[in-house]
C-alpha cells in the first residue's frame, strides 16, 4: 500500500470513527485534563500552591503556549507567501 493510500484509509476511519461518536466531549475528555494538566505542571510542579493560584498561573502559561502557536503559525505563512512569490 501506498503512502497516500494509507493516508487516504487513515482519513476514511477517523471520519467513520467520528461520525458514530455521538459524545464528542466524553471522547476527547482524558485528552483535554491532560494537556490542561500539562500547564498547571508547569505553574506548579511541587503541587504547593492554592488552588486558585495555581489556576491562573497555568491559565497564563496556557495563553503564552498558543500566543507562540500562533507566532509560529504566522511566520510558517509568511515564508509560504515569500517562496510562492519570489
Amino acid at each position: 500500500m501506498t503512502p497516500e493510500q494509507r493516508r487516504r484509509r487513515a482519513r476514511i476511519a477517523a471520519h467513520v470513527s467520528w461520525a458514530n461518536t455521538a459524545d464528542r466531549t466524553a471522547r476527547t475528555s482524558s485528552g483535554t485534563k491532560a494537556f490542561l494538566d500539562r500547564f498547571e505542571r508547569q505553574a506548579d510542579p511541587e503541587g504547593v500552591l492554592p488552588e486558585e493560584v495555581r489556576a491562573v498561573m497555568a491559565k497564563h502559561a496556557r495563553t503564552a503556549y498558543m500566543l507562540h502557536l500562533a507566532e509560529k503559525s504566522a511566520a510558517a505563512r509568511r515564508r509560504r507567501t515569500k517562496s510562492q512569490h519570489p
